[in-house]
């Protein structure tokens, strides 16, 4: 009997550091929850420690069952997280995009990663070590809290979804499938365009259905002038009323 051992995360077909542009965390301008209100010297010491990965669109940048090694922070471009479940169907889980962090769970529960992370475009991001994030988590009381806050903010959103897949009707989640879209990626320069591009077999994963329910319940939105599909891109018309359809997530 082979023996199981840990697998950590291997980043492959990485540009080198000098290939991207990524400015020091004291002058970086994304928002981040878990980093934000800490001081210049602590910020200086996450850039000396860090490292700065490009990853290309449909790369993976952790897997689901790895071990952690460190801490990854999106400068540039989006993120999806996903599980394979029953019959080996891929389920996404959430999206991250800049300024967000990945892999915290797993690392501060010292566990394999319960889910992967995919490169939804090509994307540059932050590296931070498991040792230099500990040594900064131990002594700044700031970044413990922020991390508690983003541990619990994650259990509440858990409890939510698990309570909206199990209770809404389809067309319900798949119109909560788009506000989570607009909220986490916003529009286009045309304010109406998503700014993220996805198969709809991977709203249907977000909303939890089948890819035909999925393509059946946005013609229908199309036909009500919700929304316009234009082949992979969609625009969102009626944002009100998607809202009102999907019971005012978010409130």
């Amino acid at each position: 009997m082979i023996e199981k051992c840990k697998i950590y995360s291997t980043n492959l077909k990485l540009c080198t550091m000098n290939e991207i542009a990524i400015p020091p965390c004291t002058e970086c301008s994304n928002n981040n929850r878990l980093f934000c209100g800490l001081t210049l010297d602590h910020r200086e010491n996450f850039s000396k420690s860090k490292g700065k990965n490009v990853y290309k669109k449909g790369q993976v940048i952790f897997y689901e069952g790895n071990y952690p090694n460190g801490l990854f922070c999106i400068f540039r471009g989006k993120v999806k997280i996903s599980k394979i479940g029953q019959e080996g169907k891929e389920q996404i889980i959430k999206f991250a995009g800049e300024g967000e962090t990945l892999g915290y769970r797993a690392l501060m529960n010292e566990e394999s990663y319960n889910a992967t992370a995919t490169a939804m475009e090509d994307c540059h991001i932050c590296h931070l070590s498991r040792n230099a994030f500990m040594r900064a988590l131990e002594a700044n009381n700031r970044l413990s809290r922020n991390m508690i806050e983003l541990l619990s903010n994650d259990l509440k959103d858990s409890e939510r979804k698990l309570m909206n897949i199990s209770q809404k009707p389809v067309k319900d989640r798949v119109a909560e499938s788009l506000l989570i879209l607009i909220t986490q990626f916003g529009y286009k320069k045309d304010g109406h365009t998503l700014d993220a591009t996805l198969t709809r077999r991977e709203i249907g994963e977000i909303a939890g259905i089948t890819t035909e329910t999925a393509i059946r319940t946005l013609s229908e939105f199309n036909k009500e002038n919700l929304i316009r599909l234009e082949d992979k891109k969609i625009l969102i018309l009626d944002f009100d009323k998607i809202k009102h359809i999907a019971n005012a997530y978010g409130n």
